[in-house]
């Protein structure tokens, strides 16, 4: 896997580079962190996504690992958007469980609660559970684990947060429901960015999936001459979004996952798509995730 981060006489290290991640102390993408990279990593975390790019920039970090896409949600739009101002790259994914857990300070009973918060999709991925207790006033926050934070900081036993375990293991909260999220098909996948030279040491000898962004040309039968490349040369389409381009309303790009059983197939189509598209860029080479 190589090595990054800073360490003496220049060397990088993997296992001990700083990553950081959207959220709080607790939160999923700190999870999904620790999940691809391992516990040794140092995490640290930002308040926004834009923040979250910064971070290489401005000397807090060496990667990032940020959500991309839900099974429920879909699509995290405002990376997707940061991505492409960006000049890091994918080098890595994963795929995390979203399990949702009602937790509440040392010493309260279910029978004490009153309030629940938590980030506002987290209470809308729960709502058979809020149905079964209409008692239960619902607290929008900005972040599941910021809830737990504070919870822990109000004492308040009649207050409650939903989050995931790391969370609970963080602040030391009592989980007294476990999984009450609607759907248990509930997953989100989370890549890790990098720049150039550390995404080509860390990017794995079995990188076979590839996430690209193209603009077509405004003729009939473009998108289908951009996409017939990969069908050709036995590449398959995971996945295809248009997003809107900025400051060119009602023009569109298209970001596309596909995935090959060799990297010469992956070049050779890509040849044939550049002179069918406007422009084209490779966002990331990586390994593909497991569920």
């Amino acid at each position: 896997m190589g090595n990054y981060g800073t360490g003496p006489m220049g060397e990088l290290n993997f296992r001990t580079m700083r990553v950081a991640f959207q959220g709080e102390p607790g939160a999923f993408s700190e999870a999904a962190a620790v999940q691809l990279l391992g516990e040794e990593i140092e995490t640290g975390p930002r308040a926004t996504f834009d923040a979250t790019f910064r971070a290489i920039a401005e000397g807090t970090a060496d990667a990032l690992l940020v959500p991309i896409e839900n099974t429920l949600a879909g699509s995290v739009v405002r990376v997707y958007d940061l991505l492409l101002e960006s000049p890091l790259e994918i080098c890595g994914e994963t795929i995390l469980p979203i399990e949702h857990h009602l937790m509440c300070c040392p010493g309260a009973r279910f029978e004490d609660i009153r309030r629940v918060a938590s980030h506002p999709m987290a209470l809308a991925q729960c709502e058979r559970f809020f149905e079964a207790h209409p008692e239960l006033k619902r607290i929008p926050a900005e972040d599941t684990a910021g809830s737990v934070r504070e919870m822990m900081e109000r004492g308040d036993r009649s207050f409650a947060a939903i989050a995931g375990w790391r969370a609970a293991g963080h602040y030391r909260a009592v989980i007294l429901r476990e999984n009450i999220q609607d759907n248990p098909e509930n997953f989100t996948r989370f890549v890790l960015l990098l720049p150039s030279e550390g995404a080509a040491r860390y990017r794995a000898d079995d990188a076979r999936k590839m996430s690209l962004v193209m603009r077509l040309a405004h003729k009939p039968g473009a998108l289908l001459a951009s996409l017939e490349p990969f069908a050709n040369h036995g590449a398959n389409l995971l996945k295809i979004e248009s997003r809107p381009i900025h400051g060119k309303p009602f023009e569109y790009q298209f970001y596309m996952d596909v995935e090959a059983e060799t990297n010469e197939q992956l070049e050779k189509a890509l040849r044939e798509v550049r002179e069918a598209t406007s422009a084209l860029r490779v966002l990331g080479l990586y390994r593909a995730a497991k569920r």
